[in-house]
């Protein structure tokens, strides 16, 4: 049992407390995974650069690490803007403009990569979603949207780089968070791995975004790549896709895992419990609605008022 939280703001003029929406949406569903909690934040893109988050650990482990990204980053005369060692994590603004997903392959075998985005930046580390807002500040974040994940560990450690979101490794700024269980999700990763796709852990969440990534980079739209999940993933699942545009949901044709969702004229917001939607909204009666089995739908962030 896992909870999961969206919400894209309609108005980009204006950037939104988007951070403080999902820690009060998060916590609304921290019972459903007290273990680790994770954020995907969509920042404004700056042309030629990119924002990598790795996993380090602390200490020596963690300074070793930082080294070996440095290093690597030397090789690809990427040139650091900006960096910051906090928490168990490594954030680093580069410019960067050649081959994505050799240097994003490259990059991984610095160090554990989290997420590689001109807009991305996924945060995410044992504990619930103000423990991990105590160490990495993602109050203060303000953009247009976002999703976020509480955990609930049943396959595989607690711990940070085994928390969602999941990044899809190679591409830039398309990251899911996933309640449920991809039953043919050794038969999908060997199909995506001969199409040389790579693999960061062993989750079947991570299959999701590379699953998606691999049909945007064929010219196929979200929502038909959404459709294409629901009709080629078994099993039972729920979950939210972000892109540094769009955020979207999926649901399988079971409905196991619950989904619930609000939106008005200015957001668009989705969770696993009513409760994190009302923490948007204290005291006030919400007309939300549950989407059906065996559907999706997506919103495209607006570039003008």
């Amino acid at each position: 049992m896992c909870g999961i939280a969206g919400i894209l703001y309609k108005d980009t003029v204006n950037k939104a407390e988007v951070g403080k929406a999902l820690i009060s949406m998060l916590d609304g569903c921290q019972h459903r995974g007290p273990d680790s909690t994770g954020f995907s934040l969509y920042y404004e893109s700056t042309p030629g650069q990119l924002r990598l988050r790795f996993i380090v650990g602390q200490g020596a482990e963690a300074d070793k690490a930082v080294a070996m990204v440095k290093e690597k980053l030397s090789q690809y005369q990427a040139k650091i803007i900006e960096d910051e060692r906090i928490g168990s994590s490594y954030r680093v603004v580069v410019e960067f403009d050649g081959d994505l997903q050799k240097f994003a392959f490259d990059m991984e075998h610095a160090a554990k990569l989290s997420s590689i985005g001109e807009s991305l930046d996924i945060i995410k580390d044992v504990g619930g979603a103000h423990n991990v807002d105590d160490i990495y500040h993602v109050a203060k974040f303000e953009g247009t949207h976002g999703i976020g994940h509480v955990r609930l560990a049943t396959e595989s450690d607690v711990a940070p780089e085994a928390s969602h979101p999941f990044w899809a490794t190679g591409f830039a700024d398309i990251s899911i968070v996933h309640n449920g269980q991809i039953t043919n999700y050794y038969k999908m990763r060997r199909r995506l791995e001969k199409n040389g796709y790579f693999f960061n852990t062993d989750n079947d969440s991570e299959l999701i975004a590379v699953y998606l990534a691999d049909k945007l980079k064929h010219g196929v739209s979200l929502n038909h790549a959404l459709k294409s999940s629901i009709e080629d993933m078994d099993g039972t699942f729920s979950f939210l896709v972000s892109t540094k545009d769009e955020i979207g949901y999926a649901k399988d044709r079971l409905a196991a895992k619950p989904m619930v969702k609000y939106e008005d004229d200015k957001i668009i917001a989705i969770a696993s419990e009513e409760v994190s939607l009302n923490r948007l909204f204290p005291g006030k009666a919400l007309e939300t609605t549950e989407p059906a089995p065996g559907t999706c739908e997506t919103w495209h962030r607006s570039t003008s008022a």
